[in-house]
């Protein structure tokens, strides 16, 4: 993972919200640590072998409650009922403060959506 890149958003959001953004990466990369990234729609993102097209989440904490989007989030299992629906195909877990972060259940849903990428895209193009 790029720090430049996610130093960067991090100089573009409050500085408040700097401390999430490090606590939500660390357990992002904690699945995978060749993640590309890049300031996509205004939030830090992350795919495989540079497929921005696909990508497997985001980061964004721009305002309270930050955000952990996933593209694929209709497609995840979710036994823990924490993702919120979004438009599409895309779905959110919110935490409402840095202390509300669960690292692991961040890992847990990321390492899903990585294993399942090829399932999704598969998935994707069918409709």
């Amino acid at each position: 993972m790029s720090c430049s890149v996610r130093d960067s958003y991090i100089a573009n959001i409050a500085p408040a919200f700097g401390p999430a953004v490090l606590a939500l990466d660390s357990a992002v990369v904690a699945v995978r640590a060749d993640f590309d990234t890049r300031i996509f729609y205004r939030m830090l993102t992350y795919a495989l072998d540079g497929d921005f097209r696909h990508w497997i989440c985001a980061i964004d904490a721009r305002k309270k409650p930050f955000k952990l989007r996933f593209l694929y989030g209709v497609l995840l299992d979710d036994p823990r009922g924490v993702l919120r629906a979004g438009t599409g195909i895309l779905r959110t877990i919110d935490f409402a403060s840095l202390e509300d972060i669960d690292a692991q259940l961040v890992t847990d849903y990321v390492r899903e959506a990585v294993s399942r990428l090829d399932e999704f895209k598969a998935q994707l193009d069918d409709r």
